[in-house]
């Protein structure tokens, strides 16, 4: 016979694993969506490819580091992760809820939490992909892997912090503004961000006060992070600072002011 304290014990271990299969169905979805369409492949795979060839065939933009290719990975990695986590997913939130697809959602116990760990899971398996194709043509460019098991570590936990930033982002942008206003905004952004908020290009370039400003914000955090990581094997723990700040703070605007239609 089952106690009443078994009982009451089990339930908390059951409801969380509903939620765990809700957004594990959420994580598939969205997967699915980014990888069937074709405009968004463009933003998360090509782009970001074209972008590590100029930079490792090219010399028109000084890298760190006694050689191209580590420097030009580390910004195309980090280029992978704001393309996914933010653009794509600011976009494709912005007209869900213009067609109603949230509003659908809404009804459900998924909740904009479960919707935000769902959309993130997507991201993550999207950034694997890439990371894989992006790793590949680099080698295939002159790129060789140097460190252990701590710069592996180091990347992923860079591109951990940076998803969680880019999508809680997306989510607060593309869940408050009109679509017409997150395409606009998000492609705008996307642009700024590679030229010049330190994803593609070291903040050393920037003129002024703005390499200070921009390792402030989520790109130039997880840009530079990932390039001193390629390029030293150390580390930057003010990078990882700046990007966990970001994420909790995105993740509580996101889940405050995230409006379903």
């Amino acid at each position: 016979m089952t106690t009443p304290t078994t009982t009451r014990a089990s339930r908390p271990a059951a409801g969380r694993g509903v939620v765990l299969r809700r957004v594990l169905a959420q994580t598939r979805f969205e997967t699915a969506a980014v990888l069937r369409n074709g405009e968004q492949l463009l933003l998360t795979f090509v782009l970001p490819l074209i972008a590590l060839v100029v930079l490792v065939r090219t010399d028109v933009v000084d890298l760190p580091g006694a050689e191209r290719p580590p420097a030009a990975l580390a910004g195309v990695l980090a280029l992978a992760v704001a393309s996914t986590g933010f653009t794509s997913q600011a976009i494709a939130v912005a007209f869900d809820r213009r067609w109603g697809v949230l509003r659908m959602l809404a009804t459900t116990p998924l909740g904009p939490r479960g919707l935000l760990a769902g959309k993130v899971g997507a991201v993550l398996c999207v950034l694997a992909v890439q990371t894989i194709v992006l790793v590949v043509v680099a080698a295939v460019l002159g790129w060789r892997p140097h460190g252990g098991l701590g710069l592996v570590l180091g990347v992923v936990l860079l591109m951990l912090l940076g998803a969680a930033a880019f999508v809680a982002l997306a989510m607060l942008v593309g869940g408050t503004l009109r679509p017409e206003a997150v395409l606009a905004v998000a492609n705008l952004l996307w642009v700024l961000m590679a030229a010049g908020g330190g994803l593609l290009l070291p903040v050393s370039t920037l003129p002024g006060p703005l390499p200070t400003i921009v390792f402030l914000l989520p790109s130039g955090a997880l840009g530079e992070g990932l390039r001193t990581l390629a390029t030293t094997g150390v580390l930057d723990l003010a990078a990882v600072a700046v990007l966990a700040v970001w994420a909790a703070a995105g993740t509580w605007l996101a889940a405050r002011f995230f409006r379903w239609d």
